[in-house]
């Protein structure tokens, strides 16, 4: 029987410190494993640095790395979606068995792939890599560890907080994500919910190789947002339970001063403070249920609209 196909999934975005590095491990990788046929799928999303163009080198040097350039900085999640879909259907390499799905900046360590892949041949259709520690420290570590807590309490989905874009899927998982048409993507989230029998591997996040970080924290903001509204009805609930609650606080303080007048007892005119107060708390609830009923809608705009998630730039030479 032909060897296993495997193909490595690489967002890349700015990374050109960290590039040859990688190059380097992944080659080791694939010398080490020779009873599999493998093929390194990078996706370029619109780097400004030469990070495409160190791709495009390691492609002649070695066939087994692919480059898939996309037309702009389209965002990870769009980035990885291209890769899965370029592993899936491209007839240079033939059809996949397994994909793997890891960051380009050496924080998930290539050496722990063997380990994946002996998950998915003991049957296991979605293997996850799962962080007993991590190396991140200062705000963006806080950062992380708080939204793991609020969304593993929030998820109408179980997603492993301790597990991120590090992992593997075999064929008929791919074939699920590739039936996944929405456009506003929580990679982790998503491969929770299309099921299938899943293992976990624990590792030990590591410190990025080189280079600094290139997720900004706006990025990571929405991706949380991204990762919470597409997984949880929770803060619509939340609104509706406010709403009710208000709502009987103000009838049973109606009924309280309807019922102190009928017996002729008189009340104190309510005074400026307490009506500020009333107001300001009112406006405040209803402020925030329009922004919660705004990302909602936000969303459901952007997949109403059906544009693509990402554009590939045309391969250099075509005629």
């Amino acid at each position: 029987m032909p060897a296993p196909t495997v193909a490595i999934v690489i967002p890349v975005f700015n990374e050109e410190a960290v590039l040859p590095e990688l190059f380097g491990r992944l080659a080791a990788l694939f010398e080490a494993q020779r009873d599999l046929t493998w093929r390194a799928v990078l996706v370029d999303d619109g780097s400004r640095d030469g990070s495409a163009a160190l791709v495009r080198a390691q492609t002649q040097r070695d066939p087994r790395f692919e480059l898939v350039e996309l037309s702009r900085n389209f965002g990870f999640q769009a980035a990885l979606a291209a890769g899965l879909a370029h592993a899936r259907s491209s007839a240079s390499g033939g059809p996949v068995d397994a994909v793997v799905t890891m960051d380009a900046d050496l924080q998930d360590p290539p050496e722990l792939i063997p380990a994946l892949i002996a998950a998915w041949r003991n049957g296991a259709e979605v293997v996850r890599a799962t962080r007993r520690s991590r190396a991140e420290t200062g705000l963006r570590r806080v950062g992380f560890d708080a939204f793991h807590a609020v969304f593993g309490r929030l998820s109408d989905v179980t997603v492993d907080t301790n597990a991120g874009t590090f992992g593997l899927l075999g064929r008929d998982a791919i074939e699920a994500f590739h039936r996944l048409p929405e456009r506003n993507r929580f990679f982790p989230g998503l491969r929770a919910w299309i099921g299938f029998p899943t293992a976990d591997v624990p590792y030990d996040r590591q410190e990025r190789a080189a280079g600094k970080p290139q997720q900004t924290f706006r990025r990571l903001v929405r991706y949380a947002l991204d990762g919470l509204f597409s997984f949880s009805y929770l803060p619509l609930r939340v609104l509706t339970y406010t709403g009710i609650f208000v709502g009987s606080v103000g009838f049973c303080l109606g009924l309280y001063y309807v019922v102190k007048r009928l017996i002729d007892i008189e009340t104190a005119p309510t005074g400026f403070t307490t009506l500020a107060a009333l107001v300001l708390f009112l406006g405040g609830v209803q402020l925030i249920a329009i922004g919660v009923l705004g990302e909602y809608l936000g969303r459901i705009y952007d997949e109403v609209k059906q544009r693509p998630i990402y554009l590939v730039k045309p391969p250099r030479g075509r005629a």
